[in-house]
């Protein structure tokens, strides 16, 4: 056992920074001395004081033998492991790596049609070819959730010789599924099974939380740790266990996606960090949970609202849905009752009322609560749901939201990758008018952001439905992000030469 209370990372960058010295190295604001002094008015001049390269002291990211590898030693052991890298880049080059570190260009990999765009990326980059399998979705709540056991043993079998499955765990609405069936399918075919696993940082430190990736039986777990836990934005690790995963292939593609000079700053906080939740972990999440559930237990008992409950569906696209839970620190409240879509309400909340949240849908909000929220923050939260409830009463405007175009209607069309997204982001490319792209192979990712998850990703024909969803969101307020026309006027598609 490794003694989680040091923090060798940290307490050698703070001395690296109070050591009287004069430098002659980057960056050069050199140790605050030059920076402009309207932003140390806002951030002072510790924090650049500790802006700080990669002198001797302070280790080497890409090889390291000194205070990063033991900052990385006790990471791994704190969230359980074989090793653990830090990531400066955020999940998003974790994700990629994962892909580069097991599919070149032609090999299939099975992963989720509502991966996140790094995933996407992570396709273009290695030039792997995408099987993708649909989660199960409520077509109540429009809420796309996991795939499912069968649906992956599905793919497997139409497609063995695929090299990695990759899945999201949890979704962006704290959705999690059946880790450990899909590991031991996958593992049936003797390759690794990738997890998303940003937003589920904080699952290895309280038995109520979703069991942890790796624990279920992942071989690799991308997580952002500043998304639930006390990391500093873009601070991020990536775990691995057992030898389904090269580590020499994975050191080189990290390489490839991590910045040369990565912030040591960023580095620190993931050491203070799993510090932090290592030792303190469990009285810390116990607050959380319990501060969740005050949340969920006053929000349902405002009027025209719900919350997302542990989802449960029979059968559905992929039959059998294995074993679901719900991350209770997530909480997404459906506002299309009072008459309004995600979007406004969000506006509401923000600009009116003095609370901000994670993120919008079409019919839903949904809140991180997390060690850093406060029992004022649940006050304020349900105060001002109760205040919009009111509000939209007042002005009876019941007819905003209306079921249109749902997330299902896209995805169960058939959308089909033509050819390779890497083919297409390399193709010659031609902007056409939206009316005129339908059946055009698509050259472009574009989806809703947050949470990043593509409507549409080059190699990928364009449908009608596609369209209109999109079309649907940006006209009730929701933001597309990825295209080159942020006006949406207008598609990036690969000329008809394929």
């Amino acid at each position: 056992m490794l003694a989680q209370n040091q923090t060798p990372l940290l307490d050698t960058l703070k001395i690296c920074a109070e050591r009287p010295h004069t430098p002659f190295y980057t960056p050069g604001h050199k140790r605050g001395v030059g920076i402009s002094e309207k932003i140390a008015n806002v951030f002072g001049q510790t924090v650049f004081r500790h802006d700080l390269p990669e002198l001797t002291q302070l280790d080497n990211l890409f090889a390291p033998a000194g205070v990063i590898q033991q900052a990385q030693e006790l990471a791994a052991e704190a969230f359980g492991a074989t090793q653990t890298w830090f990531l400066v880049n955020g999940s998003t080059c974790g994700i990629e790596a994962a892909i580069l570190a097991t599919c070149g260009t032609g090999d299939k990999i099975i992963l989720p049609r509502n991966v996140h765009s790094s995933a996407i990326a992570g396709l273009i980059l290695s030039g792997a070819i995408p099987i993708f399998v649909n989660p199960e979705y409520d077509p109540v709540l429009d809420i796309a959730h996991s795939i499912t056991p069968s649906a992956v043993a599905a793919a497997l079998q139409q497609h063995p010789d695929a090299k990695a499955v990759i899945m999201v765990y949890p979704t962006y609405y704290g959705v999690c599924g059946d880790v450990k069936a899909i590991a031991q399918i996958t593992h049936q075919y003797n390759i690794p099974l990738l997890v998303d696993e940003a937003h589920g940082a904080h699952f290895a430190f309280h038995p109520q939380l979703p069991t942890p990736a790796l624990k279920a039986g992942a071989d690799l777990s991308v997580q952002s740790i500043h998304k639930t836990l006390g990391a500093m934005t873009q601070a991020s690790m990536l775990h691995i266990q057992g030898e389904r995963i090269d580590r020499d292939r994975l050191n080189k593609a990290l390489q490839l996606v991590q910045s040369t000079s990565p912030s040591y700053l960023l580095l620190a906080s993931l050491d203070a960090a799993r510090q932090q939740i290592a030792l303190s972990g469990k009285e810390l999440m116990s607050r959380t949970l319990q501060l969740a559930q005050e949340a969920r237990t006053r929000i349902t008992q405002i009027p025209g609202l719900s919350i997302l409950q542990s989802p449960t569906w029979q059968g559905g696209l992929g039959g059998s849905p294995g074993l679901i839970t719900l991350d209770q620190t997530r909480l997404t409240v459906t506002v299309s009752g009072l008459g309004l879509t995600g979007f406004t309400a969000e506006e509401i909340l923000d600009q009116q009322l003095g609370v901000t949240a994670e993120f919008a849908s079409l019919q839903h909000l949904t809140f991180i609560i997390s060690l850093g929220n406060t029992q004022e923050d649940i006050e304020q939260l349900v105060q001002a749901l109760t205040k919009l409830t009111q509000m939209t009463s007042s002005v009876t405007k019941k007819s905003e939201y209306k079921h249109t175009v749902l997330w299902d209607d896209v995805f169960n069309m058939g959308n089909s990758v033509r050819i390779s997204p890497r083919e297409a982001f390399f193709a010659a490319t031609e902007a056409l008018p939206i009316p005129e792209t339908t059946g055009r192979v698509c050259a472009e990712i574009v989806c809703p952001y947050p949470p990043g998850i593509p409507v549409l990703m080059p190699g990928e024909v364009i449908t009608q439905p596609a369209l209109e969803y999109l079309q649907q969101i940006q006209a009730m307020g929701g933001f597309i992000s990825g295209c080159a026309d942020a006006s949406l006027s207008t598609l990036t598609v690969v000329k008809d030469e394929f």
